[in-house]
This record gives structure tokens, C-alpha cells and sequence, in this order.
């Protein structure tokens, strides 16, 4: 059964409001991202950046996200830019993501030889830090990235650019030699929605879907029942779609 990993920015459009839909969405969805709202989200789109935008305006501040997380029963991911992680100490922070029953972290502006610097500690206390995949990474690349992995899942970068262009890219040979190099679940993100994610979703193991709720969230015309139904509705779909 392929797996669907959804993306929530928090705090929009308020707290309580991402408490109630995490509730309603989480028997439809196998990991939940908990976005960390940040004011310059450099690998999401317009749709995903005016969301961080409204979260941060309207207060949200990281121990909201911590506190979020505590009472999420899924298996859950902070994903955030590592500025908002830095300022919170990663040595202080990673033993308090094993206290709140948090994953792990999933940073796309962390390098990976700067993220080694950090590997120690969070292994030690049994937490991820996902990987990222390129379509732009050669079979070398992935094979020392990839080196001694144990995160629980890959993240496959669809296409070079930011979450919710819609471009495609052929990632055969890419998947290919994540293969040869793990046997770790592939992921794969940027760009899923109803329409792209059973073509996106071959020779992988889940989809991750960010844009594509995030738009319903911004949809003023919606009241907040009719935007949690509307994304329920949206993920039902997409799971379906990629088990056919």
C-alpha cells in the first residue's frame, strides 16, 4: 500500500484551527509534515509562502508548533527551514523532538555534509533527519548520501525548482540507484495533486502533498468545515489514485 505524507503549514489559519484538521485528516494520511512557518521558505511556491506569511502574522511562534505536535497521534515530521531549527539549539531541540514523540526533521535548505554535523545527536536519540534526493544527483552523489541511512523514508525531489510549479521530470534512473543504495522507503514531493500524483507516484513507495491542501486553506470563499472536508475529500482521492 503506497503512502500519502501531507504537508500543513501551522497556525493557519489559526492555531485551532490545524488541531481540528489534523484531527479529521489523520485516519486518511500515513505522515503528517508539520510546517514550521519561516519568512523566506525558499524551495515552496507562492501558495506555500503566503500561508508561512499569514501563520507568522497572526503569532505563531515555534513552541506552538512543539505544542502541536505533543497531541498529534501520527507519526509526525517538523519541516522547516534550518534558521527557525538553529534558533532554537539542535542540541536542545533534538531531545526535546524524542520528548514530544516527534520523527525527526525534514530541512531542504541543510546541505547534506553540514547535516553530519548533527547526525550523532539525533541518532542517539532515535530521531530522522530525511534525506533529500535530486533529479540533479548522479549515482556517486546518491551513494554518499545515502551511506549508513536509517531515516525511516526518502525524499525525492520531483523536479529542480520550488513546490508547486508543476513541472515533470523523468526520474527512472534517479529512482534507480536510491534503489541500489537503499532500502529505504522513496517519497516523492513537489508538484502532487489529484491530477499528477498516479503518474508521480510509479516505482515509489508514497507521495508527499503540500500545495495542493495548502490551496484549499487559502480559499477565503470556504468556511473551515468546507476547507477540512474539501482536504479529507482531496486525500481520500489521492490515496486511491496511487493504489490503482
Amino acid at each position: 500500500m503506497k503512502k500519502v505524507v501531507a504537508y500543513l503549514t501551522v497556525g493557519y489559519p489559526d492555531k485551532n484551527f490545524t488541531l481540528d484538521l489534523i484531527a479529521e485528516l489523520s485516519p486518511y494520511i500515513d505522515i503528517l509534515e508539520l510546517g514550521v512557518p519561516f519568512s523566506d521558505p525558499v524551495a515552496d511556491g507562492e501558495i506555500i509562502e503566503k500561508a508561512n506569511g499569514l501563520a507568522l502574522k497572526n503569532g505563531i511562534k515555534f513552541q506552538d508548533v512543539l505544542e502541536i505536535a505533543e497531541k498529534t497521534e501520527i507519526p509526525n515530521y517538523l519541516m522547516g527551514y534550518f534558521n527557525s531549527f538553529y534558533n532554537q539549539r539542535m542540541d536542545i531541540l533534538i531531545p526535546k523532538l524524542e520528548q514530544s514523540k516527534i520523527n525527526g526533521l525534514i530541512i531542504p535548505d541543510l546541505p547534506f555534509e553540514e547535516s553530519l554535523k548533527y547526525r550523532g545527536l539525533l541518532e542517539k536519540h532515535s530521531r530522522d533527519l530525511i534525506p533529500f534526493i535530486a533529479p540533479t544527483d548522479n549515482k556517486n552523489r546518491i551513494q554518499q548520501i545515502l551511506q549508513n541511512e536509517k531515516a525511516k523514508f526518502i525524499y525525492l525531489v520531483a523536479y529542480a525548482g520550488i513546490t508547486g510549479s508543476g513541472k515533470s521530470e523523468v526520474l527512472d534512473e534517479v529512482i534507480s540507484n536510491i534503489r541500489d543504495s537503499s532500502n529505504q522507503d522513496i517519497f516523492i514531493g513537489f508538484g502532487v495533486n489529484e491530477q499528477t500524483a498516479k503518474e508521480k507516484a510509479k516505482n515509489v513507495d508514497g507521495v508527499i502533498v503540500g500545495t495542493a491542501f495548502i490551496k484549499t486553506l487559502l480559499n477565503d470563499s470556504l468556511s473551515h468545515s468546507q476547507k477540512i472536508s474539501q482536504i479529507i475529500e482531496n486525500a481520500k482521492n489521492i490515496k486511491s489514485l496511487i493504489n490503482e
